[in-house]
């Protein structure tokens, strides 16, 4: 009897110092809040992220977390992303969104806290979060990756063979494959409503490491010419503004590493499929 009684007080002493998360969901899927349960861990103190994540979840060491806390700096996934981009909406934050709760989001976070005469820690605790979703509304997919980092979406079979291009104008992203394997993948913009992105299969007829544009008078970093005066190429607008602004029919890549690779490693002769 008395060591049943000592085994259920050192469990009970367990649980009370150590914790997890939990997540709850609402009926429709959304904004769901967190339910706090205690279970024993290594005692080196942690917790987890309540965002889904574009892929998954990354967890983040946490020593204490409060009951009502959300999300907090570390955290990333879709969560973190829609709070960013709630946090556009009413002009606490101008990156983003990242998917990332980075310094920026924290204080974003902290000044909405502030005057709205709530406490400022930058943590996004249940009582931010309601007051930010009755003073936003639901973001769409693109105000989600206003500056990229969308999944890409399934290759056109013409990718599936040889060296390819491969340009979703749905998922707006480029596949660089070699015979059915993707090598790297990126976030692209097109052409505006006037000028838009010709679809079809074409071939890298032309390449331009420093290119100024002779209609525009635009800078063309890593110029990869497909058809006519459209190109691949890496746009500095498109990094500063994201999918805010369009091109004049080229193809925008907005990381200056990844094409500035991409560039070195595509051939002349090398296909360019763009397709829906």
């Amino acid at each position: 009897m008395a060591r049943a009684f000592a085994a259920a007080a050192a469990l009970s002493a367990l649980v009370a110092l150590c914790g997890c998360t939990v997540q709850g969901t609402d009926a429709d899927g959304k904004h769901h809040l967190p339910v706090r349960i205690q279970l024993p861990d290594s005692g080196s103190g942690s917790g987890s992220s309540t965002g889904t994540g574009d892929d998954k979840a990354s967890a983040s060491p946490r020593t204490a977390r409060a009951a009502n806390v959300l999300w907090a700096r570390g955290d990333s996934g879709t969560d973190v992303r829609e709070l960013q981009a709630r946090l556009r909406q009413v002009e606490w934050l101008f990156d983003g969104p990242t998917g990332t709760y980075d310094d920026l989001t924290e204080q974003a976070v902290a000044g909405f806290q502030g005057k709205r005469g709530l406490p400022k820690t930058g943590e996004t605790d249940t009582v931010t979060w309601r007051r930010l979703l009755k003073m936003t509304h639901e973001p769409g997919r693109w105000d989600l990756y206003l500056m990229g980092g969308q999944p890409a979406g399934a290759p056109d079979p013409r990718c599936l063979t040889g060296r390819v291009l491969c340009i979703d104008k749905t998922s707006r992203t480029l596949r660089w494959m070699i015979d059915g394997r993707t090598v790297s993948t990126m976030s692209v913009r097109f052409g505006a409503q006037y000028t838009p992105t010709r679809d079809g299969v074409f071939q890298v007829y032309w390449k331009a490491r420093k290119w100024v544009s002779t209609l525009y008078n635009s800078p063309m970093p890593y110029a990869m010419f497909f058809s006519g005066g459209q190109a691949v190429h890496y746009s500095y607008d498109f990094s500063m503004r994201g999918y805010a602004g369009g091109s004049h029919g080229c193809v925008n890549v907005r990381d200056e590493a990844a094409i500035a690779s991409l560039f070195a490693q595509v051939r002349t002769g090398d296909k360019v499929v763009v397709h829906q």
